[in-house]
Order: structure tokens, then C-alpha cells, then sequence
């Protein structure tokens, strides 16, 4: 029997022990190892290479998007489903384009996310209980935008493209309340960079200043309230 193997990322033991618990139960899975915190997961996942990886947002060193990102841009090929407390749609958007295939939050039935599980693997990705083909995704991104109310393309760009990991970064100073010329000395960036980050990432946010781009993080756990 092929066996698909999972990867666990979560920052609560308990957690991450009843979840492992749940899927051992099942013969075609294979839960390789549990990872705490983002950096590790991406280091582990890197070596190991799962088939399918359990990842939270809200993790400490690296959010959940972060490794995400890093794991599409590594081009490995690793099914991402992403879990979280906090559950609403332009959660789910940022998710898939950062490279999920799946997104639940964590109250999510067993039978449900095993479900998820083996549709993720064989390609498939499970969006607003829909499953879709590669194709279809696109078109599902395209009526998230429709539902933000963009009219240009180039709007409609740069919201495809997730923030980058220096724009990930620059977030995590705003919500620290940390001006431009402090983040550009903390950096050994200029100024205007940090003006030029800013921009792109109240566009990819659709939000229209810095004090709205550090709350929509920490509301979605991009941010961790006591890293800051």
C-alpha cells in the first residue's frame, strides 16, 4: 500500500500529539515528524520532503505563509494544507497564493481533513469545500479579486503575488510602531525602500495605511503578539 507521508507544524504540543493520534489511525498515513516553529519546518521539510504538510499560521521564527512561500519558491514537491484559529475568506486567498492547496481552520472534523489529505496529494486542492483542479484555482483567484473590488490589472497583479519575506519582515517592525527611518537602520536599507515596501504592501493588503496593514496581520497570525 503507498503511504503518504505528513508533516505536523504547530506550536501546541497538545495539539499537534491529538492531531498525529487521529491520522496514525489511518493506514495509507504516515506521520514523519512534528515541528514547532517555522524555521525548523523549513529546514525539516527541505530534508525530508513529505508528501503532505499540516502547517498553522501562527507559528514563532517564521509564519505559516512565510514557509509556504519559501516551499513553492523551492519548487518541492509538498502539498501544503494550512490551519489556523482565525477563519475568513481573504485569509483563505492569502493562503492559496502563498502556495497552499488547502485551507481549514482548526476545528475542522478528522474525517474531513484525512479527506483533504489524499485529495492534496493526487493534485487536487480543497478551497471553500470545493475541490478543485490546478486550472479552476486561477479562476477562483480571479473572483477574490472580483470581491475586493479591484478594477485594474495591475491591482489585480500585485495581489497574485504574496509579500515577500523583506515585506513580511518591514510588517513586523510597523506593528512594533517603528518609523521608516527606523526600520531603515535596523535594515541597512534607505529610507525611500522602506517607503517603496511600504506601498507595495498596503496595495497587496488592500488596505489604506500602515496602522490597518499591522492589524489585518496580527488578526490573521501572521504576526505574533509576543514576538513584538
Amino acid at each position: 500500500m503507498h503511504r503518504i507521508t505528513v508533516m505536523l507544524v504547530d506550536d501546541h504540543p497538545v495539539f499537534r500529539q491529538g492531531l498525529r493520534r487521529v491520522l496514525e489511525d489511518e493506514d495509507d498515513l504516515d506521520v514523519i515528524v512534528e515541528v514547532a516553529d517555522g524555521l525548523e519546518a523549513l529546514r525539516m521539510a527541505k530534508q525530508l520532503v513529505p508528501h503532505v504538510m499540516l502547517l498553522d499560521i501562527n507559528l514563532p521564527g517564521m509564519n505559516g505563509l512565510q514557509v509556504a512561500r519559501a516551499l513553492k519558491d523551492s519548487l518541492l514537491d509538498i502539498n501544503i494544507i494550512m490551519l489556523t484559529a482565525y477563519h475568513d475568506d481573504q485569509q483563505v486567498f492569502h493562503a492559496i497564493r502563498a502556495g497552499a492547496s488547502a485551507y481549514f481552520p482548526k476545528d475542522v472534523s478528522p474525517r474531513r481533513l484525512i479527506e483533504a489529505i489524499r485529495l492534496v496529494h493526487q493534485g487536487s486542492y480543497v478551497v471553500e469545500d470545493r475541490v478543485l483542479e490546478k486550472p479552476q484555482v486561477g479562476a477562483w483567484l480571479l473572483e477574490q479579486f472580483e470581491g475586493l473590488g479591484l478594477d485594474t490589472d495591475d491591482e489585480m497583479g500585485s495581489l497574485l503575488v504574496p509579500l515577500s519575506p523583506r515585506e513580511m519582515e518591514i510588517l513586523q517592525f510597523i506593528a512594533q510602531g517603528k518609523s521608516n527611518k527606523e526600520i531603515a537602520f535596523d535594515l541597512g536599507i534607505s529610507r525611500q525602500t522602506v517607503k517603496n515596501h511600504m506601498t507595495s504592501i498596503l496595495r497587496k493588503l488592500a488596505v489604506n495605511d500602515r496602522t490597518q496593514a499591522a492589524i489585518y496581520a496580527l488578526r490573521r497570525g501572521w504576526i505574533r503578539l509576543q514576538d513584538l
